[in-house]
């Protein structure tokens, strides 16, 4: 199995996550070279990472790699077993990423500075689920969720994206805080990554 990853790519941060959450032995190679680049296009349409080959199979799109992993894998389950809780993480998820992550992840690829309205939406949005982490351990409750792996990675790069919540923040900074200091968070930086907090 081998998963092509950005090294700044947010979609594929998570996936990377989500490997070291199950512990599952997948090749990790990185889009640094035009090699890499090539064989990227070759097996996905769009030609952008994450892309995981298994196999036979090729999956794109950093949402469908995640839910497949954790399907594939099921030990830890990190989808909820009931049908009702399960739909809700999965329209938390499509809410990151039509509020926040795909422009985040386009401003990031391109090297563009954040809309200002785009990071008023993100101090704003942060800080009103903040409370939500005073009395829960993850978004879902006492359980750690694919929802979580995207939320984290999104908190990763705030210093980079110059979005710095007040004080009223602090539940979910605090919370951002308990997801870094995880051992498979760390493993699943890159090194551009880690530089992103280097300071």
């Amino acid at each position: 199995m081998k998963l092509y990853s950005g090294a700044v790519c947010l979609f594929s941060h998570a996936c990377r996550f989500v490997l070291r959450e199950k512990d599952i032995d997948c090749d990790v190679v990185f889009d640094s070279d035009k090699q890499v680049e090539e064989t990227v296009a070759e097996l996905n349409p769009y030609g952008e990472t994450p892309t995981l080959a298994d196999r036979d199979l090729v999956l794109y799109d950093g949402i469908v790699v995640s839910e497949y992993l954790d399907e594939r894998f099921p030990h830890p389950p990190l989808m909820p077993s009931d049908p009702t809780t399960r739909a809700k993480a999965r329209v938390m998820m499509a809410r990151l990423r039509r509020d926040w992550l795909d422009d985040v992840q386009s401003c990031m690829s391109s090297g563009a500075k954040l809309e200002k309205s785009l990071n008023r939406s993100l101090s704003d949005g942060l800080v009103a689920m903040s409370n939500h982490f005073t009395e829960n351990k993850y978004v879902l409750g006492e359980d750690f969720s694919l929802v979580d792996a995207y939320l984290a990675v999104l908190l990763w790069r705030l210093p980079r994206l110059q979005v710095n919540l007040p004080r009223q923040g602090g539940g979910i900074l605090d919370y951002g805080k308990r997801m870094f200091a995880k051992q498979e968070f760390q493993e699943s930086l890159s090194a551009a990554e880690r530089e992103m907090r280097a300071d």
